[in-house]
């Protein structure tokens, strides 16, 4: 998919742009980790490094329910 926008001039780099949707996007739960990565043109590694370098945790707990995901560790 292609999507083409004019924005009005700003001193940001494509590869910049890429990265910062891809991270609103993960972090507002509409991609995943796995999508977000390859639209930001990382490895999964790579952009959960990236995340976590800006305070955001690549992984959502949220849904877990950590009781029985112990017991079963």
């Amino acid at each position: 998919m292609s999507i083409n926008l004019k924005i009005p001039e700003i001193n940001l780099k494509q590869e910049d742009i890429k990265i910062l949707l891809a991270i609103k996007l993960f972090e507002e739960g509409i991609t995943s980790l796995g999508k977000a990565s390859e639209i930001a043109g990382y490895s999964e590694k790579a952009f959960s490094e990236l995340l976590l370098n800006r305070g955001i945790a690549p992984i959502k707990y949220e849904n877990i329910n950590l009781k029985k995901e112990s017991l079963n560790a």
